[in-house]
């Protein structure tokens, strides 16, 4: 990240994404990802995607197209000094377990490190919502979602419906912050 990246030039350049991200980044609209607590390369890096079409969304896309590099290495910043909360989930208990054993088979932690709470350009998975963690996952099983290396569009291939609901109940009740 470049060194002149201003976190309070972030916090106010984040005005615009408090309606769907929440005030500290901590949303509550289900399938909409919390950007707290999110490693600074990685926020970098989503929203470089959206701005050059690698990544689209309604949303998204039309804010990102007129950020520069200085504008999304200080919200790269802001985002990630705030504190990480917990998203409600009605989560299944057999679906938790199942995808905790699935976790440790497909080796999440050796990307998203320990309690899946990222670092750099890989993505905090603990604590997200339900939703946006089911549709990620099946976007990258579907090759819809891109990922910068296709690491995980790889790692999504062996993954049945059934393995991506339960990788989702998982990783949404791990605690967000480590």
């Amino acid at each position: 990240m470049p060194a002149a990246a201003d976190l309070e030039a972030g916090r106010r350049k984040a005005e615009p994404c408090k309606s769907c991200h929440g005030a500290d980044g901590n949303t509550t609209i289900p399938g909409t990802p919390s950007l707290a607590g999110q490693p600074v390369f990685f926020t970098h890096w989503q929203l470089i995607k959206f701005r050059d079409g690698r990544r689209k969304d309604p949303q998204m896309s039309p804010f990102a197209a007129n950020l520069s590099d200085a504008d999304m290495a200080d919200l790269a910043v802001y985002y990630a000094a705030q504190r990480p909360l917990p998203r409600p989930a009605a989560t299944d208990p057999a679906k938790v377990a199942v995808g905790r054993q699935l976790a440790e088979q497909h080796h999440c932690v050796s990307c998203h490190r320990p309690g899946l709470t990222g670092h750099e350009q890989v993505p905090r998975l603990a604590g997200q919502d339900l939703a946006y963690l089911v549709k990620l996952l099946r976007g990258f099983k579907a090759q819809t979602a891109g990922d910068l290396d296709g690491t995980m569009t790889t790692a999504a291939q062996p993954l049945s419906e059934a393995d991506i609901e339960n990788l989702a109940h998982y990783m949404a009740i791990l605690p967000p912050a480590p």
